[in-house]
C-alpha cells in the first residue's frame, strides 16, 4: 500500500464515520442525507438572520418591526421606485400577501412609507424618515458585519461554487425547487 493509498483511505474513513448534522433523523434517508443536513444548517441561518435583521434595524433606531417587516421596508426603498403589493409580495417570495400587507399599514402610521393611489392599486414608496432609517441600517450593519464577513470571504471563495454571489445564485434555484414541490404537495 503506497502513502497516497493509505491517507486517502484514512480520509475516506474520516468521511464514512462522520455524522451528518440534522434536525430531524428520520427525514436523513440514505437518498437525501446532504438534502436533510442543507435544510437544517437553512433553518439555523434564517432564524439567525431574522433575529439580526429585527436587532439591527432596533440599533438602528426603529424597534417593534418584525423580520417580514424589515425586508419589506428594504425592498420598498429598493432603487427609489413605488412598489405595488404584489411587487413586493413576488420579490420576496411571501404567498400571504395579508402579513405584508399588515406591514405596510404598520410602516405607514409609523412614517416609515407612504401609499399613492393609482387606480386600483396602491404604490407604496419610503419616506424621508424610511430612507434615513435604511442608510443607518446599512451603516451598522458594515459596521458589525464587515469584518466577519472579511473573515468568511476566502472560505466562501474557494467553496466549489466559487463566490458568494454563485452561492446565492445556487440558493435562489433551491428556493425555486422548493416552490415547485409546495406546489405539487398541495395537490397531493
Amino acid at each position: 500500500m503506497t502513502k497516497n493509498s493509505a491517507s486517502g483511505d484514512k480520509a475516506e474513513a474520516a468521511q464514512t464515520a462522520r455524522r451528518p448534522i440534522v434536525s430531524s433523523a428520520h427525514l436523513a434517508s440514505e437518498k437525501l442525507t446532504a438534502l436533510s443536513e442543507f435544510e437544517f444548517a437553512l433553518m439555523m441561518t434564517g432564524n439567525a438572520f431574522s433575529r439580526w435583521i429585527v436587532r439591527c434595524m432596533t440599533a438602528a433606531g426603529q424597534p417593534d418591526l418584525a423580520a417580514l417587516d424589515v425586508m419589506v421596508l428594504h425592498s420598498v426603498n429598493h432603487r427609489d421606485r413605488p412598489k405595488r403589493l404584489a411587487d413586493l409580495c413576488l420579490v420576496l417570495n411571501v404567498e400571504d400577501t395579508h402579513t405584508v400587507n399588515y406591514g405596510l399599514k404598520k410602516m405607514v402610521r409609523l412614517g416609515l412609507i407612504q401609499g399613492e393611489r393609482r387606480g386600483k392599486e396602491i404604490f407604496y414608496s419610503t419616506t424621508e424618515k424610511g430612507r434615513a432609517l435604511c442608510l443607518e441600517y446599512r451603516k451598522i450593519r458594515e459596521e458589525l458585519l464587515g469584518d466577519a464577513y472579511d473573515l468568511i470571504r476566502p472560505a466562501l471563495t474557494t467553496s466549489s461554487q466559487g463566490d458568494p454571489s454563485k452561492i446565492a445564485d445556487l440558493m435562489r434555484a433551491l428556493s425555486g425547487m422548493y416552490d415547485q414541490a409546495a406546489r405539487a404537495a398541495a395537490s397531493l
